[in-house]
């Protein structure tokens, strides 16, 4: 170590000239040959070439791996920038061209680690827009969403993809959040129907699909293509239940109110069933009370219904009795002639012999009484006009007694009432003619229409106009016949006045020889109409005349008219002045 140490400072100095010399000095001393030198030289030289040889091939093969290094770099650096798709980004990039190798590479590193973790952070945002893509998409599918992340296409990772996945991501958002509402929305149908039918709700919306329960969140329901159609398809066969549940109610509903009204049940025992009747009329949406179409709602209907059918049956011939007087009260109020006892006793003998159904024979009667109606509606204008007719002639029999009454101008109480409805009197007698051509020519076409003849309480209508015609014609030729006799029994008593003065007395008036009952209207008949069938006979007004009074009415007292004592107060003194207005 000594010695070492104290040939250290020299090594410092030692080159090969140094070393060749201190070997030709040990050869000296030992004394090789030139032979033996001369080869040890040359082998020393071999030596040295393989020592630069050697390290010639490891400078090489690393300039190799640069220059590999530096392809790979431009050739990673042009995929980076062609996946990202920063195309710009390459144009900050130094010139690789100009100096050394690694010069080059030193150069090309801060673009490329910019680059990987630009990379990195897009792969990143494509992993999550794509896994949120892939889990809605499994959502709609309606599949279990895979577990694995998605796979993330490296080649193409600029933002264009990006935003492409981030529009698709968008749409299948709103197609979810669509979709989300379209079940709240069928769950919520379902849940008002069940609660409306009486079901549990519960039971049938996790019948579509677990997830559908109400503790469950909004997001975490199912909303697939196979939840919508089964939802839907629950929607719909419940609502096709509540329609036929409604129908079902309404008609035992009505059943109910028929049966009612056949028995006179009363009003107590009916309002036990308001919540049967109250939906009698109502549409499907209309019906939204919970529990108005459970199904123990409408077997206690049918129990009822069936409770009073046989009700009905100890009670069928009060029942059918009923409608028999309904159906004679329609016939009477068109004035058509029935036969009601033979009626009856064809009711009860359907009834005693049972070779009919009840409910058989209840339906013919309503049949009927359907029928009663519509020929009833087609008579009512003509009945109308027959009342009007009849009215007229009334006024016209009024009218004739009052113009008979000799102390029609007194001034009695009620004289000025009596004048003016014999004022109104004479312009209704007027119109009479006009009435009896119109009333014929509606006849005339109702029988034409239904082929058969209009009878009015058994009699036919056109006769009795026909012989009411022939009257008036009369009654006419009559009132011309008097004022003929009238003028004839005048002419002496003119011819006498006329031999004892050219101008009659003062002391007496011209009209005192007049008869007082030609003095108001020459043109009334002297006597009244009459249709009934002691005087014409006709039978239709003296049945008529059970119903609403005769025409042919009896004579009128002296003032005819009733008033009250308060309307007598009230106009003093105006029968004396309408009977100054009056007279001659």
């Amino acid at each position: 170590m000594v010695v070492t140490d104290a040939e250290s400072p020299h090594l410092g100095e030692i080159t090969c000239g140094t070393l060749l010399q201190k070997l030709q000095e040990i050869w000296d001393e030992v004394g090789e040959s030139d032979e033996q030198r001369d080869k040890m030289l040359l082998q020393i030289e071999q030596e040295c070439l393989d020592v630069y040889k050697r390290k010639v091939e490891q400078a090489a093969k690393s300039r190799a791996e640069l220059l590999q290094t530096l392809s790979d770099a431009n050739a990673e650096l042009s995929s980076l920038t062609t996946s990202l798709g920063e195309k710009s980004f390459a144009n900050g990039i130094p010139d690789k061209s100009h100096g050394t190798i690694k010069e080059q590479l030193a150069a090309i590193a801060p673009a490329l680690e910019q680059l990987w973790q630009q990379k990195e952070e897009r792969v990143r945002d494509f992993s999550d827009v794509q896994s949120q893509i892939q889990k809605i998409s499994g959502e709609i599918a309606g599949g279990l969403s895979s577990e694995l992340p998605p796979i993330v296409d490296e080649s193409d990772l600029s933002l264009k993809k990006l935003d492409s996945f981030h529009s698709q991501l968008q749409e299948l958002q709103k197609e979810k959040s669509d979709r989300l509402q379209k079940v709240l929305e069928f769950v919520s149908t379902v849940h008002d129907l069940c609660a409306v039918l009486g079901l549990d709700f519960l039971t049938t919306v996790t019948e579509v699909h677990p997830s559908l329960d109400e503790e469950t969140g909004a997001q975490s329901k199912s909303i697939s293509n196979e939840t919508l159609s089964r939802l839907a398809k629950t929607v719909l066969t419940l609502e096709d239940d509540k329609k036929q549940r409604l129908q079902k109610l309404q008609e035992l509903a009505a059943q109910l109110i028929d049966l009612w009204n056949l028995m006179d049940t009363p009003e107590e025992e009916r309002e036990l069933f308001d919540h049967v009747t109250c939906n009698i009329s109502a549409s499907v949406d209309e019906v939204t009370s919970p529990g108005a179409l459970a199904h123990d709602l409408i077997k206690q209907a049918e129990v009822e219904v069936d409770r009073l059918d046989q009700l009905k049956a100890s009670r069928m011939k009060e029942i059918a009795f009923k409608k028999q007087c309904e159906l004679e009260e329609i016939y009477a109020r068109a004035h058509v002639e029935t036969n009601p006892e033979s009626a009856r006793e064809r009711i009860m003998s359907l009834i005693d012999s049972g070779n009919v159904e009840h409910t058989e024979l209840l339906a013919d009667m309503d049949s009927q009484i359907a029928k009663a109606k519509e020929e009833a509606f087609s008579r009512k204008d003509i009945l109308d006009r027959v009342e009007k007719w009849m009215s007229a002639c009334e006024e016209e029999s009024w009218l004739e007694d009052y113009n008979r009454d000799h102390n029609r101008y007194s001034a009695s109480r009620g004289a000025h009432l009596n004048l003016k409805r014999a004022e109104k009197a004479r312009i209704l007698v007027s119109k009479i003619p006009a009435m009896v051509d119109t009333l014929v020519a509606k006849i005339r076409g109702w029988e034409e229409e239904h082929s058969i003849s209009f009878a009015y309480d058994g009699v036919p209508l056109l006769a009795m106009l026909d012989e009411y015609v022939m009257l008036r014609q009369e009654r006419e030729d009559e009132k011309r016949r008097l004022r003929e006799q009238k003028k004839v029994q005048e002419q002496p008593h003119v011819e006498q006045d006329s031999g004892f003065s050219t101008r009659p007395s003062p002391a007496r008036p011209v009209s005192a020889k007049k008869p007082v009952g030609a003095r108001a209207n020459n043109g009334t008949p002297n006597r009244r109409l009459s249709l009934n069938a002691n005087q014409n006979g006709s039978r239709s007004i003296a049945k008529e005349g059970e119903r609403r009074g005769s025409l042919n009415r009896t004579a009128a007292p002296t003032n005819y008219v009733a008033i009250s004592k308060e309307e007598a107060a009230s106009s003093p003194g105006s029968g004396a002045a309408d009977h100054v207005q009056a007279s001659p």
